[in-house]
């Protein structure tokens, strides 16, 4: 059995799913993909995904990409230690709160990140340089994402992604008000989900949102999550951010 990740820095997606490669202690080989380089976009990385994003798994030689896909897999295959519950129901409250946070969180936070972190990227490029950068970019959505990235984003969606963000703290603190983790009292994939995609940065992001004293619940659940050994192996994996832009720790997917 062979595993290797491809990857970036251990934040958002690359993290997303290296969390659960440490908590089921399974050895893989790490491919780093510098995507201040473009790499994701490279032509050797285009071969292994043909959409230019990290991260992609490849298990004796079957590639998975997207990170809710890549857990799902990771647990049919490798289902000795659990990140999820193995009745119906159970397995149902995770993958609605993956279903939220994939749909309702995700993209607000990284609108925040690539606003911040991305745009100083794109601005600092030639334009004729940019331009075919641009072209490079497999997925059409991700090429207007980062013509928006250099141009900025509008104030009104960035505070409608604001407003979309406090909602989600909003719930997650009434949810951890009736159960220990966010789809019940067993640490799962939606935890997972939601720490990578919003729950480790939210306070370093947004420290408007007073997270500390509106989202108690909230706060503990994370410091619940930064004491996993699971979780602290994946944050010490590599990380090349220039520290100019480490503000944000998200990733130019």
């Amino acid at each position: 059995m062979t595993l290797k990740y491809y990857h970036a820095e251990p934040a958002a997606n690359s993290l997303k799913s290296m969390i659960p490669l440490k908590e089921k202690g399974l050895v893989f080989e790490s491919v780093y993909v510098d995507l201040h380089k473009f790499e994701q976009h490279s032509e050797w990385f285009v071969k292994i995904n043909p959409e230019g994003q990290v991260p992609v798994l490849d298990h004796n030689g079957t590639l998975i990409t997207h990170t809710t896909v890549i857990n799902e897999y990771l647990e049919d295959v490798f289902p000795e230690i659990p990140l999820r519950p193995y009745d119906p129901v159970g397995k149902a409250k995770v993958r609605y709160w993956n279903k939220f946070v994939d749909e309702h969180v995700m993209n607000q936070v990284s609108m925040h990140g690539w606003h911040r972190m991305v745009g100083v990227i794109a601005r600092s490029i030639e334009s004729g340089e940019f331009e075919k950068l641009i072209e490079r970019i497999p997925l059409p959505d991700q090429r207007k994402k980062w013509a928006t990235a250099r141009s900025g984003f509008s104030e009104a969606d960035l505070a409608n992604a604001i407003d979309k963000i406090v909602y989600a703290c909003a719930k997650v603190e009434r949810q951890l008000g009736e159960t220990a983790w966010l789809a019940g009292d067993m640490f799962t994939t939606a935890d997972i989900n939601f720490y990578a995609m919003c729950g480790m940065m939210v306070e370093r992001m947004f420290p408007e949102l007073e997270v500390a004293d509106k989202y108690p619940r909230l706060v503990d659940w994370r410091e619940r999550m930064n004491a996993r050994p699971g979780v602290r192996a994946a944050l010490e994996m590599p990380d090349h951010t220039n520290p100019v832009l480490r503000t944000w720790t998200g990733e130019a997917r």
